[in-house]
């Protein structure tokens, strides 16, 4: 007889919790025993006594995307550094694969990156060219720049990123919706 499966029997994005400033430890720590992982990360000026110096700072500090089943995530809660997977109710909750999706494109994108607060209200957009086509945002009109921000719900946390406001489109009805969402790869007809 063959055992049905729930989406819980399937790897997802989860969001792990780390301790301060472990974040690239935790990553790698992780991706050594073969956790798929994506810590995302932005460049900052920091200045030190006698220079200044650009770092690489975690997106969302404190915490470490992982790829896993939620039933065999007792090896993640004893990797050292982290204290814990972000749930509620003690139960770990997956993160939208489309939200996962949507920040590796803008940390591959190269264009300027930066954390920013979470929004919970904004027009949200659609991207129409440009290396960030198809994705889904709030946009936010900051002095003479425009920048999309993409957010992750269940961490409350958003990515701003600097974009061409020619590019955007209003999302006011599903049929716009619609006309955003086009495949990332189709089949030669």
């Amino acid at each position: 007889m063959l055992e049905s499966h729930t989406q819980n029997d399937w790897p997802a994005w989860f969001a792990v919790q780390a301790k301060t400033t472990h974040e690239k430890r935790v990553a790698s720590l992780l991706s050594y025993q073969d956790y798929k992982c994506f810590l995302p990360v932005y460049t900052a000026r920091r200045r030190w006594s006698d220079r200044i110096k650009e770092v690489e700072l975690p997106l969302f500090p404190g915490y470490v995307f992982c790829n896993f089943n939620v039933h065999a995530r007792g090896p993640i809660l004893k990797t050292p550094s982290v204290t814990g997977i972000v749930g509620i109710g003690g139960k770990p909750v997956a993160i939208d694969d489309a939200e996962i999706d949507a920040l590796e494109r803008i940390n591959r994108s190269g264009l300027g990156l930066c954390p920013h607060p979470f929004l919970q209200v904004g027009q949200r957009v659609c991207i129409e060219g440009g290396s960030l086509d198809g994705l889904e945002g709030i946009i936010l009109d900051a002095k003479t720049r425009n920048r999309l921000i993409v957010s992750v719900s269940l961490l409350q946390r958003s990515v701003a990123v600097e974009i061409d406001s020619a590019w955007v489109k209003p999302i006011q009805s599903p049929a716009n919706r619609a006309a955003c969402m086009k495949p990332v790869w189709s089949p030669a007809s």
